[in-house]
């Protein structure tokens, strides 16, 4: 008898045919990333309508599954029982350690002498990273504990050889071979936001010409949940594995993506980052970018589409999720009960609330038909379907958490046809729904002003030759039409007509180059406006607007340095929960965002640093010298005697203010009092939880421990207005 029939007498007993066919179930469910009991339990019930045997299901998991177990269940729901994530990993023995220190000296020598090289020749400062995206790799793992088995230890050694023979050619003035290679090549890019270097793997296609200039197809792939794929392993699985997708002749590219946020947050723009840095090193046609993924990088699948769909040339996600709450409730058996703010900001990542944008891209969802993670393209199906739209949605039939291959080649086969077509630039509609300028922009339009963020704002506009635009808004109070130089469909010889809610404004002429600007906004009346950018006066003053909307983890989406307090707080225990709240976001930055952030004395702070950076201001305005220089101009005030939130006063000995605002002494950065990102160690275990937990601002009761939730107790919390001003809370 071989083993799989042992294994099939394993898990007999009274449901014995049912056991059967789970065990065949179980089978099956292969994929290259994590797949975990809670999700085989959910499908389960999901084919078979019942309320199955959680033994059997688990017994047939444990036996076959040849994957890494990884609880989703009902054990990762108790906030006051979290594992760490990533796992703390296994011991380097002390000869090893040496060996690999040894190697992180002498590449990391090398690289000294390369940024000293930089210094006069700026195109040698986009290769480095190239090679320091090595020493980072082992030096982060080797430091923290990170090897998760001791077979990563050889590779690590490899990697630090590979990272030493790049940097050696290049400190040599030799060609930077590894940029004229085909097959599976490994870059690095150094992120704007916290100066870290971070890696991506690339496929290009054999039939890739480096000397001509067409420009080719790229496919972005997502990568599933790994809690313990540390750079180690993804650098070696991006060095020795292709990846699941190989469209012919099209660069294939894998964001490391600051490790498992489902391309959330710095996860989010680090993709940009690496699309524009491959940009500059291979011609990739703007035209034909694809976004896919399959489990959590269907998540971030989806919230690519849906927030830039106007960047792709089609989207196809697979599993994951697509919104919070009905995710945690059906998927994960968590029962929720938010914070009304928490609520609003779920409305960030959630694509069910905005899948009217999909109207600008193609889009092929796909689901096994008994994996319950199919409840993402469901959900999403439901919500485009209540916005007119009709998802092509693929069903793998038999299908677990995982791709049946007739289905990939149907999806395959659609995704070429569109690509051939490629992007349409200039749509003759365009719709567009945000709850936050975040996201502003779709095509030729973007909303410069909502009339309240986090709560709707939709605009669908269309163009009608020879001269009108017809636009329906609501939740906006000011829009932009943009049309580019060439771009703009209307006759140069007559006067464009706009029609906002069926009242038609004159806008201006289309200009001789075929571009054309407007700025419609609402005044005091209530009535649209239309005006030239030429002719049209912006208001003075604070307002919110695209990268200056808030809430507090907007800040964490570029560049930022931590500002550390040189003095006391006005009391001692305020000092003490500083300390440990700023110890607590700069180590699980590192731990959860893979980069170390900058951290300066606030009587080191420059010009500079604040004309480059958002100030994430650590202390109150006795300890934290920067603080001390802007607190009468923030909207809430914080003495000796108490931190003054609108009418009311919180006593200062047992409470800290926590708030983002436009930086007084640079309103075009912000500074942040008192927090990193907001979520915490409960919500690393499963990534739809990883959403906002605080709003713009929040009064901490810190007589109340910090948990792995929150820093304290929330004794108030609440949203600035849209011109930032003060706010009451909706409670």
């Amino acid at each position: 008898m071989n083993d799989t029939e042992d294994n099939r007498d394993a898990i007999g007993g009274q449901n014995k045919g049912v056991n059967l066919v789970i065990f065949e179930i179980v089978s099956t469910m292969r994929t290259d990333f994590s797949v975990n009991a809670m999700t085989l339990y959910q499908s389960m019930m999901t084919f078979f309508d019942v309320r199955l045997d959680r033994f059997a299901v688990l017994s047939a998991f444990a036996l076959f599954a040849p994957f890494e177990v990884v609880a989703d269940g009902p054990a990762d729901n108790i906030p006051e029982s979290v594992r760490r994530v990533p796992p703390l990993g296994v011991v380097v023995p002390d000869e090893m350690a040496g060996e690999l220190q040894s190697g992180l000296d002498e590449l990391g020598e090398v690289l000294r002498s390369l940024d000293e090289l930089a210094e006069e020749n700026p195109e040698l400062e986009e290769l480095i990273p190239d090679c320091e995206i090595y020493l980072k790799a082992v030096r982060d793992a080797l430091q923290y504990q990170e090897f998760q088995k001791e077979g990563e230890f050889r590779t690590a050694l490899a990697h630090l050889e590979t990272g030493l023979t790049r940097a050696r050619a290049l400190k040599e003035g030799k060609e930077a071979f590894w940029l004229r290679q085909h097959g599976l090549v490994v870059r690095g890019f150094r992120s704007r936001i916290d100066g870290s270097v971070q890696p991506y793997g690339l496929e290009i296609p054999s039939s890739y010409n480096f000397d001509s200039p067409n420009a080719t197809r790229l496919d972005f792939w997502f990568h599933g949940r790994g809690e313990k794929v540390n750079e180690v392993s993804f650098i070696q699985q991006r060095t020795t594995s292709a990846g699941k997708i190989n469209p012919e002749d099209t660069i294939v590219l894998h964001p490391y993506a600051r490790f498992s946020n489902a391309n959330k947050f710095a996860g989010e723009i680090d993709c940009l980052e690496a699309l524009a840095h491959a940009s500059k090193f291979y011609r990739i046609d703007e035209d034909r970018i694809l976004v896919r993924g399959f489990s959590m990088g269907g998540a971030a699948c989806w919230q690519f589409a849906v927030h830039y769909a106007d960047r792709w040339a089609a989207a196809s996600p697979g599993a994951g999720f697509s919104e919070t709450p009905d995710f945690l409730e059906t998927f994960q058996g968590e029962t929720l009960n938010p914070a009304w703010w928490e609520k609003k900001l779920w409305r960030w990542y959630d694509c069910t609330d905005v899948a009217i944008n999909l109207s600008n891209l193609p889009t092929i969802a796909y689901s096994g038909e008994i994996d319950a993670q199919k409840q993402a393209a469901d959900m999403m199906e439901k919500a485009m379907a209540d916005a007119g739209l009709d998802l092509v949605h693929i069903v793998g039939p038999g299908m677990g958490h995982k791709y049946h291959p007739d289905s990939l080649l149907d999806i395959e086969d659609r995704l070429g046809k569109i690509a051939r077509v490629g992007r349409d630039r200039v749509p003759t509609a365009v719709r567009l729904a945000s709850y936050t300028l975040r996201y502003p922009s779709m095509h030729w339009v973007e909303i410069e002003k909502l009339s309240q963020h986090w709560e709707r704002g939709e605009i669908d506009a269309e163009w009608a030759w020879p001269n009108a635009v017809f636009v329906e808004v609501s939740g906006i109070q000011q829009f932009r039409l943009n049309f580019e130089p060439g771009d703009c469909p209307l006759d140069v010889m007559r006067e464009p007509i706009i029609e906002i809610n069926g009242r038609g404004i004159a806008g201006p002429s289309v200009r001789s180059d075929r571009s054309w600007e407007v700025v419609c906004h609402m005044n005091e009346k209530g009535e649209w406006q239309a005006s030239s950018t030429v002719d049209f006066e912006e208001e003075k003053g604070l307002r919110k607007k695209h990268g200056l909307q808030g809430p507090i983890d907007d800040a964490f989406m570029d560049s930022f340095v931590m500002v550390a307090p040189s003095g006391q707080c006005f009391h001692p225990n305020v000092s003490d929960w500083v300390a440990n709240e700023m110890n607590h976001a700069i180590t699980h930055w590192r731990q959860q965002f893979r980069g170390d952030a900058r951290v300066i004395q606030d009587t080191e702070v420059s010009d500079v640093d604040i004309a480059e950076h958002n100030l994430v201001l650590w202390g109150d305005p006795k300890s934290n010298a920067i603080l001390a220089r802007i607190a009468d101009q923030l909207p809430i005030q914080w003495t000796e005697d108490g931190v003054v939130a609108g009418g009311e006063t919180f006593e200062s000995k047992s409470h800290a203010l926590a708030m983002i605002f436009p930086n007084p002494l640079n309103p075009e950065k912000y500074v942040v009092l008192n927090s990193g990102f907001t979520y915490r160690e409960y919500d690393y275990l499963n990534n739809a939880r990883q959403t906002p937990k605080l709003p713009d601002w929040a009064v901490i009761d810190i007589t109340q421990p910090a948990t792995s939730q929150w820093p304290g107790g929330i004794s108030q919390a609440g949203f600035f207005g849209e011109m930032w001003e003060w706010k009451p809370p909706e409670e």
